[in-house]
């Protein structure tokens, strides 16, 4: 075998083709030329020994005028056909777009035989194009595996078109598995499961060894704090918090101890608290949860209200602590401002879920239809917009 001259291009047939621009065209004659290197060179051992294919694909990456041209055209192509937003793909995962052999159009047809819309499959593949890489083998093993726990394909084509990178971020099948038969054998009902794939799919991306350590430490502090079953607790806390599995063990140890020292709590009030609604703060940011909680405190105690008070306003609905120091201080000061006092706040703190919008609408209305909010119920403040405006309707008369 000889090596190519100097100067040697190899032919690219235009026929049968629609034009290209000569920049794609230059680049698909590059991407040849790199891959008949490689493989002539490979004949004589050199190319695992001295990098070759990684050298001829730096000279072309590393060429910022050459990076777009660098791509495949054939796939650009096909994904445009596809409706995929292509700047969005290429912020996202640029290095795909310099494959050589990718799957669009298996993947295309895997997602219809499903149910997938052709619009639904351009979205997926615009906010993760890796989707493209997986083989049709390992998108049907993986699919079956997911129709384990969920109950119909429509399920599972809603998870990937609210989170692609849910399903598409691994093919490693195995651990999938293995993660389905490990929390299964903890006790997780399919339901619990279904729970996990729909809002913490990441649960299942995560090796068997990290979702075990975060279960026997849920089970040890299960036990720690007098539960007598600790699968039981283990199924308590996830069917609360299902995002639970994909925090560190750190952080939910830390927001633990910050609820017991905070609230003052002996063990068994701890444990009925992070068993209800506590769960859902465990995996909250340590420093989120104390400075959200402090300002909370601050706000309140400059209202006039005691220690104990504000403990007690807090326990009662810990969705508080979700309240960035901003939107709480806003809607405090905001049913403040229409005479509405802080201890018949505190006597309705789901007044609080409301947003601060929502909140000035409801008060101008209600106003403007002569209800006083000083003296009367403010409960209707957080009501459902169905029940609410029944409500509004009987006032007006």
């Amino acid at each position: 075998m000889t090596s190519p001259a100097p100067g040697w291009r190899p032919e690219v047939s235009l026929y049968f083709r629609p034009p290209i621009s000569p920049v794609l065209l230059e680049a698909k004659v590059k991407l040849i030329y790199r891959e008949f290197c490689y493989h002539h060179l490979k004949n004589f051992g050199l190319s695992d020994d001295y990098g070759v294919k990684k050298s001829l694909d730096y000279g072309v990456k590393c060429d910022s005028k050459d990076r777009e041209a660098s791509e495949n055209e054939d796939l650009l192509s096909n994904l445009l056909t596809m409706g995929v937003d292509i700047d969005m793909a290429r912020r996202r995962q640029p290095g795909v777009f310099n494959r050589v052999v990718t799957n669009e159009q298996e993947l295309r047809m895997f997602l219809l035989s499903k149910g997938a819309s052709d619009k639904v499959i351009g979205s997926i593949i615009s906010r993760y194009p890796r989707a493209i890489t997986r083989t049709s083998e390992g998108l049907s093993k993986r699919w079956e595996l997911w129709r384990k726990i969920m109950a119909s394909d429509l399920e599972i084509i809603n998870i990937l078109e609210r989170s692609p990178e849910s399903f598409f971020r691994s093919n490693n099948n195995l651990n999938l598995e293995n993660n389905i038969k490990f929390l299964c054998s903890v006790g997780l009902t399919n339901k619990c499961l279904c729970q996990l794939l729909t809002r913490a799919p990441r649960t299942f991306s995560n090796s068997l060894n990290l979702n075990k350590q975060m279960v026997e430490f849920l089970q040890e502090t299960g036990v720690s704090l007098g539960h007598n079953d600790p699968t039981d607790f283990v199924r308590k806390i996830i069917s609360k918090n299902p995002s639970i599995l994909i925090q560190s063990m750190k952080r939910v140890k830390a927001n633990i101890e910050f609820l017991q020292s905070t609230f003052n709590l002996n063990t068994e009030n701890l444990l009925l608290l992070i068993c209800g609604p506590g769960a859902r703060i465990l995996d909250l940011s340590n420093d989120c949860t104390k400075r959200n909680y402090a300002n909370i405190q601050e706000k309140l105690l400059s209202l006039g209200c005691t220690d104990e008070e504000v403990q007690k306003f807090v326990l009662s609905y810990l969705n508080m602590i979700f309240l960035s120091e901003k939107k709480f201080n806003d809607k405090i000061d905001c049913l403040v401002e229409e005479k509405i006092s802080i201890s018949r706040i505190i006597e309705n703190p789901r007044i609080l879920d409301a947003s601060i919008n929502n909140l000035k609408t409801r008060i101008k209305e209600l106003v403007h239809a002569g209800y006083d909010l000083s003296s009367s119920n403010i409960a209707l403040l957080s009501w459902s917009q169905k029940r609410y405006k029944a409500k509004l309707r009987r006032l007006n008369g």
